[in-house]
């Protein structure tokens, strides 16, 4: 017998799966009549989207080191134009960061929908948030801060049994990221208010010392992106999987509908067999009844005419 949940091999000996903790109670795979959505096309795009969104941050956050390089060569040169250029293409890197931030957030919340909503053909499982709340749990003032974090624990718990403390560390990454990068924001914005523009030969070591100190403090949040995008991305590609597997292992128990429909229909009772002669039907043609004996009314002949040969005559 295999674990509805992980897929394992599980032992009559236990009441739970050894490996996943899904209680072993024979309830099938999937509830029949409840729709499943495939969640690994959306998954893979998720997963793909935020690699590409952590990969771009994290050369953002590196960005202020090579502009201090370039500052301090502008003081040996007596050259800007090399910091005028690092500026502007820092400017330009924001736009795809912004376009693919919002795109992957769009394709993380429309994953988190489905996968909850698959959890819904899960026979056992009790989730604690309708499925609404994988998208506007996001957009809630406060509630944001935990009702995304406790959806994907009831998805992770309930696809694959085990997983809450990657749950964990993807929150507590994300948390990081979002108030180390906004205090590293404005204090790197503050502190270029208070340089001069345009630069003198003078003002370069300010500026190169004023880049140096936010790249170190895009330390914090360059991290915790990293540690929330990897878990995250684990996390998808992991329930996606074991999403899809489970709602192979229930289809094909009845290819193309649902047990209930596919189950084989009751047979027809069988008649009994005939032993005896019907009394209507004859055994020989002539000891054939010259009229059949039936309840139906039976024409009377025509009435024979009168002398005369016409009614009335």
């Amino acid at each position: 017998m295999r674990c509805q949940t992980c897929g394992d091999e599980t032992s009559p000996a236990f009441a739970d799966c050894q490996r996943c903790g899904t209680p072993l109670d024979g309830r099938p795979t999937l509830s029949p009549g409840i729709a499943t959505n495939s969640v690994r096309g959306i998954g893979l795009a998720a997963a793909i989207g935020l690699g590409l969104t952590t990969l771009l941050y994290v050369l953002l956050a590196a960005f202020p080191a090579v502009e201090a390089v370039l500052a301090r060569r502008a003081a040996t040169a007596d050259d800007a134009d090399a910091l005028r250029g690092a500026a502007v293409a820092e400017g330009l890197l924001n736009v795809p960061y912004l376009l693919l931030y919002l795109t992957t957030a769009v394709l993380v919340m429309i994953w988190m929908f489905r996968a909850r909503k698959n959890t819904d053909a899960f026979p056992g499982v009790r989730p604690h948030l309708n499925a609404h709340w994988a998208i506007t749990g996001w957009w809630v003032p406060l509630a944001s801060l935990v009702v995304p974090a406790k959806m994907m624990a009831d998805i992770v718990r309930d696809s694959r049994g085990r997983g809450r403390g990657l749950v964990a560390l993807w929150w507590l990454g994300w948390l990081v990221f979002g108030v180390a990068d906004l205090f590293t924001s404005l204090r790197a914005a503050r502190g270029q208010l208070l340089l001069p523009d345009p630069p003198t030969p003078a003002d370069f070591q300010r500026y190169a010392d004023h880049y140096q100190e936010v790249a170190l403090g895009n330390l914090v949040p360059a991290v915790a992106c990293l540690v929330a995008g990897v878990s995250l991305i684990v996390l998808v590609l992991r329930v996606s999987a074991a999403q899809q597997a489970r709602i192979a292992r229930g289809s094909a128990v009845w290819p193309g509908a649902p047990a209930w429909v596919a189950a084989p229909a009751a047979s027809a009772p069988t008649p009994a067999p005939v032993t005896e002669p019907s009394p209507y039907a004859p055994t020989d043609v002539t000891e054939a009844p010259a009229h059949p004996p039936t309840d139906a009314p039976v024409a009377s002949p025509p009435a024979v005419g009168a002398a005369g040969g016409t009614i009335g005559a």
